[in-house]
């Protein structure tokens, strides 16, 4: 069996790849089924986010030979031409597959590295691939200890001290487009993960009127009671203070049907929703600009696939940032944690070898038992028939003989395998 994991990730292909092979999370178990019943794949797991989608597979083709049946997958059950996909795929292979899992578990192969919600992807593509019965004897205790390597980076280095993630990211890019938030009004559409962490940065940045639309209205109104929640924790000992100045935030659930209707009151918007479909049109920024009176707007897209249509970028005063823009602003992160990175990479690279050589000693196990389980029974039998030829003559040990012959025998035995059972390890090793 091999370890294949094919996938695109943020730096191998821009959004517009990324989205068309984007699995939404209610089609991602019937996709890891599919996966895991193609010719030569045994075990399966999908890992589709905003900034990758990877393909992790167990599968019984030789090692020298390409696979086939991922590239055909990706091809008929994405309906992705190979020759749209071929430019921007990544392929590795046993130790450098078990490598690229730790680092991406670890945030160190994010986007915004040290970002904590990669991890919690993770675990969820793993629930669904385990639910769905594509995660066997291979793929559990691999997935199970990219999760402790993980957990070790972020006890043992400063690489998620501060709190970065793509959704602050994108209220630190609303920040500098505007210098502050002060008295801006910003729209979240989709109320998951990335819209409760903008809102949350949003209210430290200063922003004082958030209004949230989502598909389903009780989300919505949830989100914003948590959100009102912050606040009130934040003003316990008076107005929130942003910058020294205070400042008080309201919050306001529009019903998703009048999201076109009333997203002009906003200044910055921020998408996030799992719609396959843009939400927002280059024939809705041209009324937008109508209703702001050439206001600029700006609307910072943090979705794959995409929420608003690029070409509203071409309306004046609309400017529109996509997931892929937000890389600029993740590379200032990236220089601050440079140090805390390489200690990391260095964690990751020692727990690599430790699995690997503990998956090649699981390898020899079944040889080793057969090999001491065959020296036991030739011992113990070699034993009676000494006993047996001893009581004949009358001349039977003592308990004491019997104690010291049996230990004598065991060390014999184990001194007699030991260059056996060293070859057999080594042999896996190699």
């Amino acid at each position: 069996m091999t370890l294949v994991l094919v996938g695109i990730n943020h730096t191998t292909a821009p959004v517009e790849v990324r989205e068309r092979l984007a699995i939404p999370s209610a089609r991602l178990a019937d996709a890891t089924r599919t996966l895991a019943q193609q010719p030569g794949v045994r075990e399966a797991l999908i890992l589709s986010t905003c900034n990758r989608v990877e393909f992790l597979t167990i599968q019984d083709h030789p090692r020298d030979s390409n696979p086939p049946d991922l590239l055909r997958f990706l091809h008929e059950y994405l309906a992705v031409s190979a020759a749209t996909l071929e430019p921007h795929l990544y392929e590795f292979r046993e130790r450098e597959a078990v490598r690229h899992l730790f680092r991406v578990a670890s945030s160190l192969d994010s986007m915004v590295v040290g970002e904590p919600q990669i991890l919690g992807q993770v675990k969820e593509s793993y629930a669904v691939a385990r639910q769905a019965g594509a995660i066997s004897s291979a793929l559990e205790p691999l997935l199970q200890r990219a999760f402790a390597v993980a957990k070790r980076v972020r006890t043992e280095t400063r690489i998620g001290s501060s709190s970065v993630s793509i959704a602050s990211v994108a209220v630190d890019l609303a920040r500098k487009i505007f210098g502050s938030l002060r008295g801006k009004t910003v729209l979240i559409v989709g109320a998951g993960k990335m819209s409760d962490l903008a809102a949350r940065h949003l209210i430290q940045q200063g922003a004082t009127s958030i209004l949230i639309a989502n598909r389903t209205p009780e989300r919505a109104a949830q989100l914003a009671g948590q959100i009102a929640d912050q606040i009130s924790m934040q003003l316990a000992d008076g107005p929130i203070a942003i910058h020294g100045a205070g400042l008080a935030c309201t919050t306001e659930v529009i019903p998703f049907d009048q999201l076109h209707a009333q997203a002009a009151r906003a200044d910055i918007v921020i998408t996030s929703t799992g719609s396959a479909q843009p939400i927002f049109l280059r024939a809705h920024g041209q009324r937008f600009m109508e209703r702001r009176r050439n206001r600029p707007m700006f609307f910072i897209d943090i979705a794959v696939p995409r929420d608003v249509d690029p070409s509203m970028d071409q309306v004046e005063g609309c400017f529109v940032y996509d997931i892929d823009d937000l890389q600029q602003v993740a590379a200032a992160h990236l220089a601050d944690r440079g140090r805390e990175s390489a200690a990391a990479e260095a964690i990751v690279s020692r727990e690599v070898e430790l699995y690997l050589e503990r998956i090649n000693s699981r390898d020899a196990v079944p040889a080793i038992v057969a090999l001491q389980n065959s020296a036991e029974s030739i011992r113990q039998s070699e034993l009676e028939r000494t006993a047996a030829r001893l009581a004949a003559t009358g001349a039977a040990l003592t308990p004491a003989q019997q104690s010291a012959v049996e230990a004598l025998t065991r060390s014999l035995t184990a001194k007699l395998l030991h260059p056996q059972l060293t070859a057999l390890r080594k042999k896996t090793e190699d």
